[in-house]
This record gives C-alpha cells, structure tokens and sequence, in this order.
C-alpha cells in the first residue's frame, strides 16, 4: 500500500497515512483539527535487474558510453617460473 503525506493548513503538521488508492483522503489534523491537503513527495522507486531500460537499452541508445574492457587472457604454466632443483645443477 502506498504512504501518502498530508500537511495542516493550520498548523504546518506533515503526517504520513499508508492508505489504500480505494480510500478517502484524510481531511483532518490530529493535532489541531484543521484542514489537510495531499502533498506530493519524490519517490524512492528505482529499476533494478535485467530487463529494464537503464540497465539494458541506455547503453546500446547512447553513443557517448565507454567500450567494455577485454578481458586479458594470462596463461601461466606452473613450471615457467619455477626452477628446479636439476636446473640449478646444470
């Protein structure tokens, strides 16, 4: 359910009522009985995962984004830079 802020006309109180989109809006303060007004608040919403336009679609769209690093390929094999003991001896 959806949080919604309401201020008092009155007293300048914000109050928060999580409320159903099906319920009536609150009308009244709790503190000094004014009236409230529904204020519009920035949401903390944000897309995450595959399958959303931020994480799948904005690179390929703009031309300005760096190329992806290529991976290095190292191969070391475990006696290149080891010597052993019969190289030492020749």
């Amino acid at each position: 359910m959806p949080i919604y802020e309401y201020e008092c006309s009155q007293c300048g109180n914000v109050e928060e009522a999580v409320q159903k989109f099906s319920d009536a809006p609150l009308t009244s303060c709790k503190k000094c009985s004014g009236q409230l007004s529904k204020l519009i608040s920035q949401s903390s919403f944000h897309l995450k995962g595959s399958g959303w336009y931020v994480t799948d679609y904005a690179a390929k769209n703009s031309g300005n984004t760096p190329a992806k690093p290529k991976k290095e390929e190292t191969a070391t094999s475990g006696t290149d830079s080891k010597t052993t003991s019969a190289d030492k001896t020749s």
